[in-house]
């Protein structure tokens, strides 16, 4: 029995789960997701707790079992609380703005980086004197929201000698030393 797949998910207030053969709907204040699941797995839901079964062990129905209750339960925390992510932009003249959904970076290119975000992610952008700029992303979507930031991340990486980039709030950089002090 897979160890993440026997555990029950506990359904708050105000969310409910829906399941239609292999589609799991999943509603609440915050939005609402699907998810289309194996054929072999199972989902019942009774008296505010869902569970994930499968019908036998073969090996890809063991891998399954645990990734749609893991995916079922992001689901239900995303509904409920939401996902939030924070970036953060070290670097001299890094900037980024915000017009609607469309995102402005300036990263040290000769030219400004514009990304379209879709309607279910909430943007807000600071821009303190003498801090760096912090870009805040919430959604119910924690797939989306993932993919996202990566997406934003890989515009600039952090690299390894000053810690300039794009880098989430609290990540902690692997720094490496500069040039050796001098030869003899």
């Amino acid at each position: 029995m897979s160890r993440i797949g026997k555990l029950p998910i506990s359904v708050p207030a105000g969310v409910t789960i829906s399941v239609d053969k292999t589609l799991v709907t999943v509603k609440g204040p915050k939005g609402v997701l699907t998810q289309e699941i194996d054929s072999n797995i199972t989902v019942v839901v009774e008296g505010g707790i869902c569970t994930v079964s499968r019908h036998d062990d073969e090996k890809q129905n063991r891998a399954f079992h645990g990734l749609y209750r893991s995916l079922i339960d992001n689901m239900v925390v995303g509904v409920s609380e939401g996902y939030k992510k924070t970036l953060e932009l070290v670097g001299v003249g890094y900037r980024v703005s915000n017009q609607g959904q469309v995102l402005e970076f300036a990263l040290g290119y000769t030219h400004n980086i514009f990304m379209s975000l879709p309607d279910v992610i909430k943007i807000e952008t600071k821009s303190e004197r003498n801090q760096n700029p912090v870009l805040i992303l919430e959604s119910c979507d924690k797939q989306l929201i993932g993919q996202v930031c990566a997406k934003i991340r890989s515009f600039r990486k952090p690299e390894p000698y000053k810690g300039k980039g794009v880098k989430f709030a609290g990540e902690i950089l692997r720094r490496k030393a500069g040039k050796s002090a001098g030869k003899k």
